[in-house]
């Protein structure tokens, strides 16, 4: 078994070939590290960037390029991995980090659930759909479109009935986007509804659902128009993407032709605090015309 001693020993030697500076040892009866405290110090100063942190729109690593300043230029408009170079016949380390760091994101985007902190924070009291678990909603979509039967004894127990607008939130398969929107989205939807003079129901939280619940949430609440603000399928460009989906008197079963949809609701995207005004102003055009979708001329 090694004793203390060696194992220093190892970890300078170790350091040394990778031509690092150990700390120097302590005089006798000093207190001295311990071999991890070594080497999270080494760790801590010879960091690794954060590769989320590049905005691939203006990343640029082809080398030699023929016209990189029109290349650049058109690339700005689209966040998308074009133009990352290669070494040799592979692509380079940088963007295969990030495609990683991307991919590992829109994972744990769709894996985990919403915070309860943050939607007790939000003031939302939550139900749930028919789906019991993750798994099951990931694999039975159907499910996530209806409540159970305590959601829909509490949605009428504690919504106010008939209102003009119904708004819910839902994680949907996202909850970064819910983390990352709700908190700006839902309180400017409200404040431009009442500057519009429009009634409000009671917001709430609806854990594994999809869009198609929002149609028999319409149904309970008897609400002239229903909004569901929820997280959307996340990509390999951003995990926090939100969208709003309304509709005019749903009802279960309707077509999807009948949902008007405000997407791409993020902080690269349309700024939260705007896409709440924007969402307010289009629930007023549907309330004025009656009508949603395709029968909705914005």
């Amino acid at each position: 078994m090694v004793n203390e001693n060696e194992l220093r020993s190892i970890i300078e030697q170790v350091l040394t070939e990778m031509q690092l500076e150990p700390k120097e040892t302590p005089a006798a009866g000093e207190s001295h590290a311990s071999p991890n405290h070594i080497a999270a110090t080494v760790i801590e100063e010879g960091y690794i960037p954060d590769v989320t942190a590049v905005d691939i729109r203006t990343q640029y690593l082809v080398e030699n390029p023929v016209n990189k300043e029109a290349y650049a230029d058109l690339k700005a408009y689209a966040p998308c991995r074009l133009g990352i170079g290669k070494a040799g016949a592979r692509v380079k380390t940088d963007p295969v980090m990030q495609f990683r760091a991307a991919h590992s994101a829109a994972q744990d985007a769709v894996f985990s659930d919403v915070d309860q902190e943050f939607v007790d924070h939000m003031g939302l009291f939550s139900v749930q759909t028919q789906c019991a678990s993750k798994d099951v909603y990931l694999t039975r979509p159907d499910l996530g479109r209806k409540l159970d039967d305590e959601g829909v004894k509490t949605i009428k127990e504690k919504c106010k009935s008939n209102p003009k607008v119904q708004i819910y939130v839902s994680d949907g398969l996202s909850s970064a986007a819910v983390a990352a929107n709700v908190g700006d989205v839902l309180p400017a939807i409200l404040q431009g509804l009442k500057s519009y003079g429009i009634d409000t129901g009671t917001p709430f939280f609806v854990k594994y659902g999809r869009v198609g619940a929002m149609d028999q949430i319409s149904e309970i609440t008897g609400a002239e128009v229903t909004c569901v603000l929820i997280g959307e399928r996340p990509g390999l460009i951003t995990a926090e993407s939100m969208s709003a989906y309304i509709a005019y008197k749903a009802t279960v079963g309707m077509p999807e032709a009948r949902r008007t949809v405000v997407s791409n609701i993020h902080k690269s995207g349309t700024i939260p605090a705007e896409a709440g005004a924007h969402i307010a102003e289009i629930i007023k055009k549907i309330l004025d015309h009656k009508a949603s979708g395709t029968d909705l001329k914005l």
